[in-house]
Parts: structure tokens; sequence; C-alpha cells
């Protein structure tokens, strides 16, 4: 069942004020740099869980918010974790996710590799919990590695790969022991009372992450799940009430992973998520926008409907709306990462389809005021976005329109630290300046091409 691991003994001790501290390595923070060039990104949640058409993996955890519609709860979570029995998802076709992610004008991707249930989309050695063991439906007809096929397609369009991973596993013994009940999402037994156990799972999910790592070549992006897997430093007020009744600290050595991780990809990303530190490279607010420009890497993680998974019916945001967040959160210093549920088939639903297309057709249209691009004060005004070149020698104004809302013919800038002299519109036509009792005044006339009710850029010329 296991293949010979790489390194099993223990590190020496670590230097958790050096853990703590933002990363230094050059390699790293040039493709930081590079990786907010990107500033859109598809992300994935898919697994056996669809199949129900429930919300991922949270179901069978024993914490009050969650509801299982009066379902007995031992006979839920059992049936839960047989699903790997009957899922066959004979409609998944990896070319064509990557196809309608690029189509969207996403230049990366984001994919649940395992959720915290445990159950993975890669042929993993270390557990017989996957899609491709015969114990699966799919397995015995379609013999493949999602996780493969996916990073394979989109590689192949252009697109940088990235590795979603849950920390925590709620399938393994050595973290949801079932010698004991399992109160929350937390390992259920005191590691320090039983190092050896949780040692045990620390091996187990550094082999993990090492086929991840090491098994698909390029690797742009490790992205980990499960913020309540922490170091000791790493807790404060916001993470504790995540270490549930026990509050036990559970370290897995992020700097050993990390070191792992890097042997074949030395300037991969590490998305330790709200952890802090080192090894949370770029920090990734979840369903929100934050309200103002931020002055670190960040990512707005977002999902397409009111669910991350499939859920039949589910209540997908408008085109309009996704747009303008698109912007919103570039406008902020951000990248937006759109999730879409696939179904239990493999597809993506009609719907996320739609909405992507007509995404990436404003994107044909007015891109260059999106990608490349870094924030510009006043960052937000109104309806107005503002961002600029990396050189900062173009300044680029998007005004954002209500659903059906024409774009006014004359528009008023706020004020600008610098004052413009001319103005185009990004996708094509005309625009006039009108500098008036100190004011700037735009006339604009967007060409056909240019003109979808949604949202308009426009480019300013400054004075040199």
């Amino acid at each position: 069942m296991a293949q010979e691991k790489k390194e099993s003994k223990v590190v020496n001790p670590r230097n958790t004020a050096e853990e703590s501290q933002p990363e230094t390595n050059p390699l790293v923070l040039e493709r930081l740099e590079e990786w907010q060039d990107l500033k859109f990104g598809f992300m994935a949640h898919w697994g056996m869980y669809t199949q129900w058409g429930v919300v991922e993996s949270w179901s069978i955890c024993s914490e009050p918010w969650i509801s299982r519609n009066g379902a007995n709860y031992m006979g839920y979570f059992l049936s839960y974790r047989n699903l790997n029995t009957t899922f066959n998802p004979t409609r998944f076709d990896a070319k064509r996710w990557a196809k309608a992610a690029g189509d969207a004008g996403m230049k990366y991707m984001i994919f649940t590799t395992k959720h915290h249930d445990g159950f993975c989309m890669f042929d993993s050695k270390y557990t017989n919990y996957t899609i491709a063991d015969k114990s699966c439906a799919y397995s015995k007809r379609f013999p493949h590695d999602p996780t493969k096929e996916l990073v394979d397609a989109f590689r192949a369009k252009g697109m940088w790969t990235g590795l979603y991973f849950s920390k925590p596993d709620w399938h393994h013994e050595d973290y949801w022991a079932p010698e004991w009940a399992t109160p929350d999402r937390n390992v259920n037994y005191d590691p320090v009372e039983y190092p050896e156990r949780w040692n045990n799972f620390c091996e187990f999910t550094y082999n993990q992450i090492y086929e991840l790592t090491h098994n698909y070549g390029y690797i742009d992006i490790l992205w980990l799940d499960g913020g309540w897997v922490r170091p000791q430093w790493s807790i404060n007020d916001e993470s504790r009430p995540w270490l549930g009744c026990n509050g036990y600290v559970q370290d897995i050595n992020m700097p050993r992973i990390a070191r792992m991780a890097r042997e074949n990809n030395p300037n991969l990303l590490i998305v330790d998520r709200s952890v802090g530190g080192k090894y949370e490279n770029y920090r990734t607010p979840e369903q929100q926008v934050p309200d103002t420009y931020l002055d670190y890497p960040w990512e707005t993680c977002m999902s397409m409907g009111d669910s991350w998974s499939y859920v039949k019916d589910d209540n997908y945001k408008t085109t309009n709306t996704l747009i303008h967040t698109l912007v919103d959160v570039v406008s902020k210093g951000g990248n937006f990462l759109l999730n879409v549920g696939p179904d239990q088939y493999g597809a993506i639903p009609d719907t996320a389809l739609s909405r992507m297309r007509e995404m990436g057709d404003w994107l044909k249209t007015n891109g260059k005021a999106i990608y490349s691009t870094r924030a510009c004060s006043p960052y937000v005004s109104g309806k107005w976005r503002f961002t600029q070149s990396k050189d900062h020698n173009t300044i680029y104004a998007i005004y954002l329109l209500d659903q059906g809302e024409d774009m006014p013919e004359v528009v008023t800038l706020p004020t600008l630290n610098r004052v413009p002299t001319g103005a185009s519109v990004v996708g094509g036509g005309s625009a006039k300046l009108k500098i008036a009792d100190n004011a700037v005044q735009v006339y604009v006339h967007p060409s056909k091409k240019a003109l979808h009710a949604v949202a308009i850029a426009l480019t300013f010329e400054e004075k040199k």
C-alpha cells in the first residue's frame, strides 16, 4: 500500500520566530509579483459529496451550526463515508474545464485534491480512499487520475496550476481516532498525550503533499485549507475558537513540508490559509471583498452560487455582479478566485458556463484595465474603480453600470493625484475631457464592441 518515504525523521527544533515572519526568499517574492499580474482564477470544489448535492464535507462534522435535516448522525455519517463506492463522474472532461476557464479569461486554477472528508481526487499511495482506487465506482471504468488530467489540461492552455489540500483529514484514524467521539472539526485526542499517533498523521500529510508536489510536474500554488491545524505561535483571538472544546494545538511542521514541496518547484507559492508568517504567501478573504485597498498580496475566493460545491438549482450570481466583483477586487489590489461546483457526473453546470463565457466576453474588450495592473488611488469612488499599469504610466478608470443601465454621456471623475489631459475608451470609441471649476468631466461614446451594459473602462493620458 505505502511507498518508500522520502524523509521520515523528525527535523531539528524549529526557529518559530523566523517562521512567523513574512517570506523573504527572492524566488518566491518574484513569483508572487507575477501571480499578482494574473488577477482572475478558476476554482472547483468537486468530490463524492456531489452525488447528494450537499455542502462538501461539513455535514459529517458534529458542530451546532450544521444541519442534516434531522437524520440520525451515525447512519448519515456511515452512508456519507461510503459515497466513494458509487461515485462515477462519467462526463468528466478536464479539457472542457480548461477551455471554459480559458474562455472566461481566467489565468490560473485551484483544484480541490482533497477536502476535509479525506476523499482524494488524486491517486495516492497512502490511502485507498481515492477516486483511483478499485473501491470507487469510477475507477472500474475510468482508471484515471482527475488531478493529473486537470493539471495537464490547464497547463496546456497556458494557465498556472494550483492544488487545494485539506490539512485536517476526517477519514484518517490518526486524526479522527475511532476510539473516541468527535465533538467538533478538530483532532479528537491530545497530540501531546499521544505524540506517536500525531506524528503518524503528520507523516501521512507530509507524504500526500509529497505526491502532489512531485508527481504532477511543475505546480505553481499549494493552497492549504483547514486553518485550525496550525502551530502554537500562530494562535490568536480570531483562530482560538476554531480549536474547539479541547483547544488542542495541531502543528504539522510546515517548515519541513515547505522544504520538501519546493524541492522540484523552488518558487512554489504556498498559501497556508489564515496562519500568517512565512508559509502564507498571500491572504485569502473568503466570500467577501475588503472595503478598501490592501497593501499586501491577497485574493478573494468566492463561490459563483450560494454553495462551494454542486447543489441543484443553486442561486448563481448575475454576470453583472461577478464582473463588478472582479473589478472591485482588482481596484483594491487583489486577485479574484471564482469557484464553480461541477456536478456528480463531472460536468460544469450550464448556468456557470454561461456566466463564465459572458465574463470572458467583457475581459476580451476590457482586459487591458485588469490584467498586469496595480491599484491606483483613490481606488474606489462611487461607481468608479481605478487601476494603473505596473509602470504607473497609464491610469484606467472603470465605471460600473447597474443592471440594464446605459453609459451616461457625461460623467464626472473624482479627484485624482494626477490630472489627465486626454481620455479614450479601452474597448473602442471616443472620450473627451472638459475641466471646469476643478472638476474633470468625461464625454463618453463607446463603440458597439465596448458597449457592454456592465462596466466601461477608460484610459487616461497625462501631460508629460
